[in-house]
């Protein structure tokens, strides 16, 4: 089966072939793009930037915010204070 690679592209039509365009894109090629009879320039994909997660990193961030340890019931009374300020009584413990 024979399957047809896009490597060049009018001006033109960009608007007519964009669907072969971006499937040619999310494939990895590039693709040179012609204006007038001349090249005058080439579509390539984007490359995927990995972003790897630094635990450490939060770590040192979290630090420097400096946050007071809370147990959890103080977590508890802070989050029913917030509730009962934002909601007024009609908030009940139990439904």
């Amino acid at each position: 089966m024979y399957i047809q690679t896009m490597q060049l592209i009018t001006t033109t039509e960009l608007r007519t072939r964009s669907k072969e365009l971006i499937s040619a894109l999310l494939a990895g090629e590039s693709v040179e793009l012609i204006h007038r009879s001349k090249i005058i320039g080439e579509v390539r994909p984007k490359k995927k930037e990995i972003k790897v997660f630094n635990a450490n990193r939060i770590k040192k961030i979290v630090e420097r915010m400096n946050f007071e340890p809370l147990s959890y019931s103080e977590i508890e009374k802070k989050y029913r204070k917030h509730i009962m300020d934002k909601y007024g009584k009609s908030i009940s413990r139990h439904q």
